[in-house]
């Protein structure tokens, strides 16, 4: 598959699916009541919940399966996790802001961890997939990454930070995302450290391009 096909225009499987249930069968008898699937009521949405600083260190050990079952406990359906980093599927009528403070938590209070969550929508993990700013020269995925960040930056430290020279490595600050493309280790990258908290100014969370697809195909699932 393509790893530039625009994220926006692929299916939504996950509708699709929920709708073919509701309708498979013919017409419900009468008097029968035919469950909505959780896709279909209004406010509904797939989210995604990106955990900062997971399974970085001794202290920050997070088993994924008793991730599952707190979120699956505070009533969320669908609930799919990817990877030991911290990245949870879920459906909800929520808002976003909600399930990030409940989630929070939730995790320290069950698991003993603090730790800060990032909420982006599947239309929202979407969008940040399909602008894709740096495609033309990111060819390996591994090391084609996105902050997501907790706020904007100011508009003053985003032009300041335009003018770094960090060649052959390149990035763009759109919005609450920041794209890094770091052809080298990361731990010799110039964009790694313009791109800190202490640089920005906000806190961040970083994932690359493979878990993002991945993500938002588990969204769409």
């Amino acid at each position: 598959m393509d790893r530039r096909r625009r994220a926006s225009d692929r299916p939504r499987a996950a509708l699709d699916h929920a709708i073919r249930r509701a309708i498979s069968g013919g017409t419900a008898r009468a008097g029968r009541r035919v469950a909505v699937p959780s896709l279909l009521r209004s406010g509904v949405t797939r989210q995604v919940a990106l955990l900062r600083g997971v399974n970085l260190g001794r202290n920050r050990r997070l088993l994924m399966a008793e991730l599952r079952e707190v979120v699956d406990a505070l009533g969320y359906d669908d609930v799919r996790t990817h990877l030991q980093s911290g990245n949870v599927v879920l459906t909800s009528g929520k808002k976003p802001a909600t399930v990030k403070r409940e989630l929070e938590r939730a995790i320290a209070d069950k698991l003993g961890l603090e730790t800060e969550v990032f909420m982006r929508t599947r239309d929202e993990l979407a969008a940040v997939i399909a602008r894709d700013p740096l495609g033309a020269v990111a060819d390996n995925p591994a090391r084609y990454r996105v902050s997501f960040l907790s706020a904007k930056p100011g508009a003053s430290i985003v032009r300041e930070l335009a003018n770094a020279d960090v060649e052959p490595e390149q990035f763009v600050i759109d919005g609450r995302e920041a794209y890094a493309w770091l052809p080298a280790a990361v731990q010799r990258s110039k964009v790694a450290v313009l791109l800190s908290e202490r640089k920005l100014g906000v806190t961040s969370t970083v994932r690359n391009w493979n878990t993002l697809t991945k993500l938002l195909a588990l969204a769409d699932g």
